[in-house]
């Protein structure tokens, strides 16, 4: 298998140029110091699964043991009990009379910000104060505005606010200013007044026209605030309601990074923007992160470390992040000619005697983790994928968790709503990360590598294009790349099967859109990933094949086999065909493989691996995820001497794939998608992320033992 090759050292996390190698924190502190994912808990199961639930901002009680989340959709908080956080419980809710936009606590209080605006122009708020043990609430603070960040000094003397006041996007394309302007909010817990600190005539860009974002609290009784439309910050002395320090956050150039959404993945694009924060956390009493999201004009890509004391840049992430994404196959392309990733909110903590930044990436789906211990020098450590639209970020150092809440909600796509919970530990599987910035995502096939015992192969499917086979190890790095070809021309297919050949080069098995468009396709490709032949299904069976087509691809002698995905018209219910082509004589043959039905969607073949000359294994699945996900399954049939027709073979169940999806307390990916069975004698599954389109973008790389 000729792909191209990168020579640097294999690490567990990734190594991209533009970050450098990075160790594994075990590596670098001698101790086992790595986060996992300890359990999903989706938000819904405080109310009904068809319930339209989010959870945007959480806090932790003081105890370390409730989660407590904000619910814009259903007007209340959440609360979760993690007292076992690989176990977490629905804790029930609480309305409070508006749309909460953040929450925080105060020893045994909780403090919710709530919307109550009739209009952009009439916007209203309160501070909700509420008992956390008994969940009574003490008082309603009138804060004279729309709240959007509630933070609480250390103290315990202060609670800031950032009334946000958003201007309507709707109006001459959301441009700025919109009055009425925000301000920073005070509240003094000695009397539960509230005063008020004006934010405005500080950013050269509209400065009538504040918008603070968020807020974070030092030791000193400090605030900082992000003015993100304004591309501004402001630290604000809250004894006194001085602002000590106006911050002009800047513009950046960041080259190597893709500006196009067309497809593809190309890390060769410039970009010069603001950086217009969101998140904004303390790293100390002097330097404080933000999350350079963009919103306005702008957005960076990326993160920052600012001073107050020099209100200067002590370190930015330049076009790290998104280089990580890309490795991580967490890149979402579409959004590419925008903002990128979205790094959206930042969070600080010390847990185990080691200072993190924790960053959420909205659109990436995921938190990267950096120890900080030299501010100055950040380092990348893992990147943790969360569900979509991960929001809010929030540490408990008494008991070494990260917890996340993501706030996009859509049922009809299995996309929910979460609070995850991460806590240190070993993953029970292999992340898949690329080297030297190969791009990839949505694997939607393995093949083993003859005569590489630890090497496979895998194939993009149609999110991408052109079509590209990826080389990578048994171990999950992905380290090299062909593009297909077609009369010397980049061609995209999707590319559903792969197999690579003894004899040199590859089949892929095409799927094709159904109805007699982009017809399904056996595709034999040589050494180079040139397109040599294209073969179509018979007529008759390509007339009676939905969307839902080729799947799987095998080669076992002179033939090769494969597997349509449904159900073909005229075909009795719940089976799949599995077609045998014979290269000699170029005629097909097939037979049936019976398919079990799922209580919600339907069920698919969605691989086709040989086990030896007459054995063959299929991954069984159906098209759900989380936790109405109920059948991910290797199974294998025996192919009989000989045939007529299309007889129903007999298939025996091998392994169940859901407890190891489940294993590391993640939302369960559906698109169970590669099988291989390698020469070193293991099998090993992948997940197909599709891209991050309309999916968690997480992929799932499973190694099974020898199971095959």
């Amino acid at each position: 298998m000729s792909l191209r090759r990168t020579t640097s050292a294999v690490v567990s996390v990734v190594a991209v140029a533009a970050v450098g190698a990075v160790p594994t924190a075990a590596a670098a502190h001698g101790r086992p110091e790595e986060f996992r994912r300890l359990s999903t808990f989706p938000a819904y199961l405080n109310s009904s699964i068809d319930d339209t639930a989010a959870a945007e901002i959480s806090t932790v009680t003081d105890d370390g043991r409730t989660v407590v989340y904000t619910d814009s959709p259903g007007r209340r908080l959440g609360f979760v009990d993690i007292s076992n956080p690989s176990a977490p419980k629905p804790a029930g809710t609480l309305a409070v009379g508006g749309e909460p936009t953040s929450v925080a606590h105060l020893g045994r209080l909780l403090l919710a910000g709530v919307n109550t605006r009739t209009s952009f122009t009439e916007p209203s708020g309160k501070l909700v104060v509420i008992d956390a043990s008994s969940r009574a609430v003490t008082r309603e603070i009138d804060l004279g505005g729309q709240p959007d960040s509630v933070a609480v000094a250390p103290s315990g003397r202060y609670i800031a606010v950032a009334i946000e006041n958003e201007r309507d996007e709707d109006l001459d394309d959301g441009a700025i200013p919109q009055a009425p302007a925000g301000w920073l909010a005070v509240v003094d817990t000695r009397t539960w007044k509230v005063s008020r600190v004006d934010l405005s005539g500080l950013s050269t860009l509209a400065p009538t026209d504040p918008e603070p974002e968020y807020v974070s609290v030092n030791s000193r009784d400090e605030a900082v605030v992000s003015l993100q439309e304004n591309n501004h910050l402001a630290v604000v002395d809250l004894r006194t309601g001085r602002i000590v320090r106006s911050i002009d956050a800047g513009a950046v150039t960041v080259t190597g990074v893709d500006t196009e959404d067309d497809d593809k993945i190309e890390l060769s694009g410039t970009i010069t923007a603001k950086r217009e924060p969101d998140g904004v956390a303390w790293i100390n009493d002097d330097l404080f992160a933000t999350a350079n999201e963009g919103d306005y004009e702008g957005g960076s890509r990326g993160w920052s470390i600012f001073s107050k004391k020099t209100g200067t840049v002590v370190w930015d992430a330049g076009n790290s992040l998104e280089h990580i994404a890309v490795a991580h196959g967490q890149y979402p392309d579409k959004r590419s000619d925008a903002k990128g990733i979205e790094a959206e909110n930042v969070a600080f903590a010390v847990l185990n005697r080691t200072p993190y930044v924790f960053v959420n990436a909205e659109r990436g789906n995921f938190t990267a983790v950096y120890d900080v211990s030299n501010p100055a020098k950040p380092r990348f450590r893992q990147l943790l994928p969360t569900t979509n639209g991960p929001e809010g970020v929030v540490a408990v150092p008494s008991r070494n968790l990260v917890v996340v809440s993501s706030e996009e909600e859509d049922p009809s796509i299995g996309i929910r709503g979460t609070v995850q919970v991460f806590g240190f530990g070993s993953p029970k599987n292999t992340p898949v990360v690329s080297r030297n910035d190969i791009p990839w995502g949505a694997l939607s096939a393995l093949s083993a590598v003859p005569g590489r015992p630890h090497r496979l192969a895998a194939v993009t499917d149609a999110v991408y294009s052109p079509t590209r086979v990826l080389g990578l190890t048994t171990g999950g790095v992905i380290d090299g790349e062909l593009t297909v070809t077609k009369d010397g021309t980049p061609v995209g297919y999707d590319a559903e099967g792969l197999v690579v050949r003894k004899a040199g080069g590859y089949w892929l098995a095409v799927e094709g859109t159904g109805a007699g468009k982009d017809p399904d396709l056996l595709v034999r490709l040589d050494a180079r990933a040139r397109v040599r032949e294209e073969i179509p299904l018979p007529a008759d069976v390509a007339a009676a094949v939905t969307a839902n087509g080729l799947e799987g691809v095998a080669e076992v002698g002179g033939a090769v086999w494969v597997a349509v995905q449904r159900t073909i018209k005229g075909d009795p219910a719940n089976t799949a065909r599995i077609g045998r082509y014979d290269t000699v004589t170029r005629t097909w043959s097939w037979l049936l493989y019976p398919l079990d039905t799922a209580p919600t969607g339907w069920v698919g073949l969605s691989e086709l691996v040989a086990v030896d000359a007459n054995t063959f294994a299929v991954i069984e699945r159906d098209n759900q995820r989380g936790t109405l996900a109920a059948i991910k399954r290797i199974a294998t049939f025996d192919v009989p001497a000989s045939w007529t027709g299309t007889p129903i073979v007999s298939k025996k169940p091998v392994k169940d794939l859901l407890p190891l999806l489940r294993a590391d307390g993640g939302w369960v990916q559906d698109k169970v998608e590669g099988l291989a069975v390698a020469g070193n004698g293991r099998t090993y599954a992948v997940t197909d992320n599709d891209g991050l389109d309309d999916a968690t973008g997480e992929t799932v790389f499973l190694d099974l033992g020898r199971l095959l």
